[in-house]
């Protein structure tokens, strides 16, 4: 996820007056852990570190002008599937490009991927950030997952049906997991959870909290439809950084060196996108 900062210095802590971010190649991973940094560092003062895409150009001008496009009076909202065209012109602008496989792949347009996203908008589970020029800004795009049943057909594999070849790599990198992992084994008690499935939120727009209020109106969806689970596979660094942060729990770690096929590393992305993590959280605990 690609982010820069903007700080109003003047209403800084005399501790941070003065910092500056030097980047002279704009590594958004550094920019970003930065961010997270600067607004940790501001609670105190009940003050958040922005992100605009101008202040490592050093150009003052540029920065107030692209503030002034930031619009900071967001709601959070269920996607239903009227929405499903904003949403995907949402996700192509960033997630296709951001997300680290994705991009270690050099996906591109993907049919395959556009079906994956929103085959679950019909249950209603999933929740955007508008701005109030009506601009969906951010998402969180879940599915519930029901436990299977004696009997029940073996799901097909997720690569098997893929059409798309840079895709079906990352597909069999999911059915690879599944193998690995049943979390039914490992919370023999429950029958179902939520599945985040995708977050992602406007490059503009980062770190204002945007997908920490998004999974909060998750969570809050699972309480209230009896879900005693939240489960999200992260493939980004920055992701399992969010959701630790609201207290979801590792439970699964495949680090990318370590799948191979053919004797072979698949998947190399850029550091510090180092593994693939599940995490998980209960919430009748």
């Amino acid at each position: 996820m690609k982010v820069e900062i903007q700080n109003h210095v003047e209403h800084l802590p005399s501790a941070l007056n003065g910092m500056t971010v030097s980047s002279t190649h704009h590594d958004p991973h550094m920019l970003d852990e930065t961010c997270l940094m600067l607004s940790n560092l501001l609670t105190r003062s009940n003050r958040m570190a922005s992100k605009a895409p101008t202040i490592c150009d050093g150009t003052a001008n540029a920065v107030d002008a692209k503030l002034s496009e930031i619009d900071r009076e967001l709601s959070i909202s269920v996607i239903t599937e009227e929405d499903t065209e904003p949403v995907l012109d949402l996700l192509k602008r960033f997630f296709f490009k951001d997300e680290p496989l994705n991009t270690y792949v050099q996906l591109g347009e993907c049919k395959e991927l556009e079906k994956y996203c929103t085959k679950s908008l019909g249950e209603h589970s999933s929740y955007k950030a508008v701005n109030s020029r009506g601009e969906i800004v951010g998402v969180i795009l879940n599915g519930t997952i029901m436990k299977p049943q004696p009997g029940d057909e073996p799901p097909a594999k997720l690569a098997d049906n893929c059409a798309h070849p840079k895709f079906r790599k990352i597909m069999a990198l999911m059915d690879h997991v599944d193998e690995q992992f049943d979390i039914f084994e490992l919370y023999p008690d429950i029958d179902r959870f939520l599945d985040c499935k995708i977050i992602s939120v406007d490059t503009n727009y980062r770190g204002m909290g945007i997908a920490g209020m998004l999974t909060d109106r998750t969570l809050d969806y699972a309480s209230r439809n009896g879900i005693k689970l939240i489960h999200v596979l992260c493939s980004s660094h920055f992701s399992a950084r969010v959701m630790e942060k609201m207290d979801f729990n590792e439970v699964y770690r495949l680090p990318y060196a370590d799948y191979l096929v053919n004797g072979e590393q698949v998947f190399d992305p850029e550091k510090p996108h180092v593994a693939l993590r599940i995490l998980t959280k209960r919430l009748d605990q």
